[in-house]
């Protein structure tokens, strides 16, 4: 009885094409223990454990044009390299995804919270904030493609970061980012005024305003800071020609006593 098994049989033991295997033979990583008379190739254990060897170096990154100096000339020492540096990268693509993950849940979160208001204005509790400023421009400037590449400062995966507009009754808007520690200034934690809307047109976005100090004004609300407008582009992205903002304000703790808006 032949202890060998036909390619078509090693494929199925190792989960792998036919077509791979050839691919391997073509490029000279392995081959038959021998042709048998009906021309099959026939493959024993040591084929096995070979195409295992080659099936582990192909997951650790390895082309098929290095696995042939590897599998005959590597020492141990270079093995442990290449497993150290193997590790490395799927250590940085672990990152990557639980980036992703976070950045996902993100998205959801705020299309939940922005699809489930019932009330047009709400407060909402803001820890301490801090921030980095990116840009400082004229209040009568419109952000636009130049003005973004001409930034010294670029920002990683900018359009997936909420970007904070400050209007603090000056000629200047400053476009800052969250950081996680001390920035350039910060915010304070308190009770904010917020209201959010989809923009689809630039005047859209003054009325917004308006109605919002004038909600405040008709609450008797005191305002205690700067109007931060919120550009959550992310939200944008799944949403047809529009942008989705949200305006906030610090007020007064006295002022907030009264609840929720009704």
């Amino acid at each position: 009885m032949k202890s060998e098994i036909t390619i078509s049989e090693l494929a199925k033991l190792m989960n792998v094409s036919v077509h791979q295997i050839r691919y391997f033979e073509e490029k000279g990583v392995l081959g038959p223990a021998y042709t048998d008379n009906n021309q099959y190739r026939m493959y024993g254990i040591g084929q096995v454990y070979q195409l295992a060897h080659i099936l582990l170096l192909r997951k650790l990154g390895m082309s098929v044009q290095s696995i042939n100096d590897c599998m005959t000339s590597y020492s141990a020492d270079q093995y442990q390299q290449l497993l150290h540096h193997s590790l490395r990268e799927v250590d940085a693509e672990l990152l990557r995804l639980k980036e992703l993950q976070h950045f996902i849940k993100k998205v959801l979160h705020e299309q939940q919270n922005f699809n489930s208001q019932s009330n047009h204005y709400q407060i909402k509790r803001r820890d301490t904030t801090y921030f980095e400023r990116w840009i400082e421009m004229n209040s009568n400037t419109k952000v636009n493609a130049k003005l973004l590449a001409e930034q010294a400062k670029r920002v990683p995966n900018l359009f997936e970061s909420d970007i904070h507009y400050v209007y603090d009754r000056s000629s200047t808007i400053t476009l800052c980012l969250e950081t996680q520690g001390p920035g350039d200034f910060s915010l304070p934690g308190g009770n904010y005024l917020s209201m959010q809307s989809l923009i689809h047109e630039d005047d859209e976005l003054e009325q917004m305003i308006e109605q919002l100090y004038d909600y405040a004004a008709a609450q008797s609300y005191t305002i205690a800071g700067p109007l931060i407008l919120v550009e959550r582009s992310y939200l944008s992205l799944f949403s047809k020609n529009g942008l989705h903002y949200e305006l906030q304000f610090l007020i007064e703790s006295e002022s907030a006593t009264k609840g929720e808006p009704s």
